[in-house]
């Protein structure tokens, strides 16, 4: 056959490819989820480059790896994922590149990892590394094909390659936006039925009794806070109804390390275990007991939860308590105009198992026109722009302004100063507050 003869079949395959090009673009730009466009490219560059396999690694930029979600012959390859460094590897040389890779003899490439092989008995040959690139020239991928039929990848493969990585880059690099929104609208969804999980089981009607007044909110930093709060009535020694006159008072303040899903369920898990210990007829001592040993036996090193606990007696106006860690809790004297600390009994929930006592709770008695001041530290640490702390001051100023105010408005009192302190919508830490003000 002369030269002329071939130009008409060099010409026919041109075409050929040029119409495989169009219309894997076409395909390309009719998806934007990931997994569906790896599969195009995937299978184009197979069938297009006449290879036995082909495999996507895309780039992840945070964690410099690369990843595969799914190749060609890969056991596990419908789900799972498989990282490797950036830099490993002939994938790693053209991620590392940004240039094309024709290997004719994988043995004798250094950087050819030949355990793949032995582990799935398949014996690679020739390799064709395109690095995927969007149209900004960031790296996003890189393609690697296997096994031409025609032996080795020629000049001809490289440019069919180039042609497919050109679009793939782009389609990839849109396909992971779209998938990076999707995930986090999916998340908020998450975080919202969380909050709303949280919230709804913060008591939603305060026990009330002719000679105290109290109030008890809390405000995430977060979607999800680290801070717990419970306070319920008891009545002969276990939770009394809510059609019930409770003959005590049960308070309760909880504050995880951090802010967030976390440390929510954390202080959640100690509020749950308070609740069925109370119902159970527990005393003071031995439900700090078991909170502690359960958080420390559950929590992850580096975690716990500080923690106090109260029970009012509303004959007598005595509150016996006990803290964990949890601080500072101060107790308003109207008479003397002065702030009494209440001091930690114990280090907080889940440090160690039992080292001290925890039946020796105290007691606190309160007397007409005292209040006891239950808060966390996302009040005595907001921060002013020049870095200043409200702290212990802050608060002081606004109980002594207020002090014939309701508890209701003292605390609503403490979220607004202490948010004007920090010229910001919300502070760095959860804000919750337990007040409760004995009238006469």
């Amino acid at each position: 056959m002369t030269e002329t003869d071939n130009k008409p079949n060099q010409l026919d395959r041109h075409t050929g490819a040029l119409e495989k090009l169009l219309d894997i673009s076409k395909r390309l730009g009719e998806s934007s989820d990931l997994p569906a466009v790896l599969g195009v490219i995937i299978d184009a560059l197979r069938d297009l480059l006449e290879a036995d396999r082909a495999t996507v690694f895309t780039y992840d930029e945070r964690t410099n790896e690369l990843v595969i979600h799914s190749a060609h012959g890969v056991a596990g390859s419908s789900g799972g994922e498989i990282r490797f460094p950036a830099t490993a590897g002939i994938a790693g040389a053209c991620a590392t590149s940004r240039a094309i890779i024709n290997i004719p003899d994988a043995y004798v490439d250094d950087r050819f990892n030949r355990e793949v092989d032995k582990r799935t008995g398949y014996r690679t040959k020739s390799i064709l590394a395109i690095p995927l690139v969007d149209h900004g020239g960031d790296l996003v991928g890189v393609a690697q094909v296997l096994n031409t039929r025609k032996g080795i990848f020629d000049t001809a493969d490289e440019q069919l390659g180039a042609g497919i990585a050109s679009q793939a880059g782009i389609a990839l690099r849109r396909a992971h936006l779209i998938q990076d929104h999707l995930d986090k609208v999916k998340l908020q969804q998450e975080m919202s039925v969380a909050k709303e999980i949280q919230e709804s089981s913060f008591p939603k009607q305060l026990p009330t009794h002719p000679a105290f007044d109290i109030a008890a909110f809390s405000t995430p930093a977060e979607e999800c806070g680290g801070d717990a709060y419970d306070v319920f009535g008891l009545r002969e020694n276990t939770i009394a109804n809510s059609d019930e006159a409770a003959d005590r008072i049960f308070f309760f303040l909880g504050d995880a390390t951090g802010h967030g899903v976390g440390p929510a369920l954390s202080s959640m898990q100690a509020r749950g275990m308070l609740r069925i210990s109370a119902r159970l007829g527990q005393r003071l001592g031995p439900i700090a007991c078991a909170i502690n040993t359960q958080l420390s036996e559950d929590l992850p090193p580096g975690r716990f939860v500080t923690g106090w606990l109260g029970i009012l007696d509303l004959a007598t106006a005595s509150i016996e308590c006990f803290s964990a860690g949890q601080g500072p809790v101060y107790v308003y004297r109207r008479a003397q105009d002065h702030f009494e600390e209440i001091d930690s009994d114990a280090p907080p929930f889940g440090i160690l198992i039992p080292g001290f006592s925890y039946e020796e709770t105290r007691r606190v008695e309160l007397d007409a026109g005292d209040m006891l001041i239950l808060i966390t530290d996302g009040y005595y640490e907001a921060m002013s722009p020049a870095q200043t702390l409200w702290s212990e001051h802050g608060v002081f100023e606004v109980i002594r302004r207020l002090k014939d105010e309701s508890a209701d408005n003292i605390r609503q009192e403490l979220d607004r100063c202490s948010l004007e302190f920090a010229q910001a919508k919300a502070t760095d830490d959860d804000r919750t507050a337990i007040i409760v003000k004995r009238l006469f």
